[in-house]
């Protein structure tokens, strides 16, 4: 059921994604965000699976190399303002640290990692039927972009961001196609901004060029409804949250009451509850002994490819992490979203880490490369 808007409102968003924001405003926002925008509710579900014991000690003293020289944890969390750590290998919790104010029980806004939320819930639908086939035309399921700039487009080429359709996703850029979409949510008009993605040119051949566009992954979010008949949150709530032991409800942004989720930035979770989701996907997508998703989904969706005769590091909607030595030996692979929000999975070693971040600015701000610390990490429990 969509929640009533309260506090902060949703005109200081506009101040959040230009990175315009003192760092108590910030925290207290990005641990509050449900509030922002009407939502609807991820149901979770009993029973309550255990993240293991934390270990006494926490993560070792080790050094993160980055940048030509060696930093420490200290350095990570602070420098790079960063609220929330959890580190797992196997079914063990290995680190569980909460900074700026933040509790167990704190919902933080995904940004950009619920794009990868999204796409599992394409690979669920094809295992459930409603979807045939990652080759079929987006048409076939959105018949109101037939005449678009995506007609023609498949569901992979929307997953991967190679769609063709001009799209700038600059942040700070107020005349960016970002910053016109948020402008739509917070005018909160229903099908709005896939009315505004229906409207946009084709500035390429599909499959020919990626380019990063998180209106795409508001087109997943419609394709997942018009497939399934159901809204994302109730969809993630069925076949995965309430299934994984999630030990809260989540929330998802409305791009208006009862509307659509915004597919590509507003679940609001907890540390622990990303982590269960992290541990579901390293786990191949099965729960119980039961398929959530497609045989070899996981891998294929968090692989590098070539797009255009070029290594493209990103899959549909994940991002390959290589390790130190450049290669991708491991299978490692993360969801990412700007200030600062990561779940890095790494199969090989078995490894995970939730990172929660409150960065300056959308990207850049921080002191030490993400990627970085995540390989120190697996070089010092892997």
């Amino acid at each position: 059921m969509p929640h009533a808007v309260n506090a902060p409102p949703a005109a200081l968003m506009v101040d959040v994604y230009a990175g315009q924001l003192m760092p108590d405003e910030q925290v207290r926002i990005f641990g509050q965000t449900e509030r922002a925008f009407a939502t609807r509710t991820v149901r979770s579900g009993a029973p309550v699976r255990a993240l293991g014991a934390a270990a006494a000690a926490g993560l070792p003293d080790f050094p993160i190399r980055a940048n030509g020289t060696t930093y420490d944890l200290y350095d990570y969390m602070s420098r790079n303002r960063v609220a929330g750590l959890l580190v797992m290998q196997d079914d063990a919790l290995v680190h569980e640290q909460y900074e700026l104010g933040i509790t167990a029980a704190t919902r933080w806004l995904s940004m950009s990692m619920a794009k990868s939320v999204s796409t599992t819930l394409v690979g669920a639908a094809i295992r459930d039927g409603h979807i045939a086939s990652v080759e079929d035309p987006l048409t076939r399921y959105l018949p109101e972009l037939s005449g678009s700039g995506y007609d023609g487009v498949s569901i992979r080429e929307l997953m991967l961001m190679t769609s063709g359709v001009r799209w700038d996703d600059t942040h700070t850029d107020p005349a960016s196609e970002r910053r016109h979409m948020l402008d739509l949510q917070i005018g909160q008009q229903p099908g709005a901004i896939m009315r505004y993605m229906a409207s946009l040119p084709r500035a390429h051949a599909p499959g020919s060029l990626w380019n990063y566009s998180t209106g795409e992954t508001h087109v997943v979010g419609a394709l997942v409804r018009a497939a399934t008949g159901k809204w994302l949150a109730d969809y993630l709530s069925e076949r995965i949250w309430s299934r994984i032991g999630t030990e809260a409800d989540a929330e998802w942004w409305l791009e208006a009451p009862g509307g659509l989720e915004v597919a590509g930035s507003g679940l609001c979770a907890t540390l622990r509850d990303y982590a269960r989701f992290g541990r579901f996907i390293l786990e191949g997508g099965v729960i119980d002994g039961d398929p959530v998703l497609p045989e070899g989904w996981t891998v294929e969706a968090t692989r590098p490819r070539e797009v255009g005769g070029q290594r493209l590091d990103y899959g549909y909607m994940w991002w390959p992490v290589p390790a130190r030595d450049g290669t991708f030996a491991d299978g490692a692979f993360s969801a990412r979203g700007i200030f600062g929000q990561y779940i890095y999975l790494n199969p090989a070693r078995r490894i995970q880490i939730v990172v929660l971040s409150a960065r300056s600015k959308p990207k850049g701000a921080e002191a030490i490369l993400d990627n970085d610390f995540f390989n120190s990490v697996v070089e010092a429990i892997g």
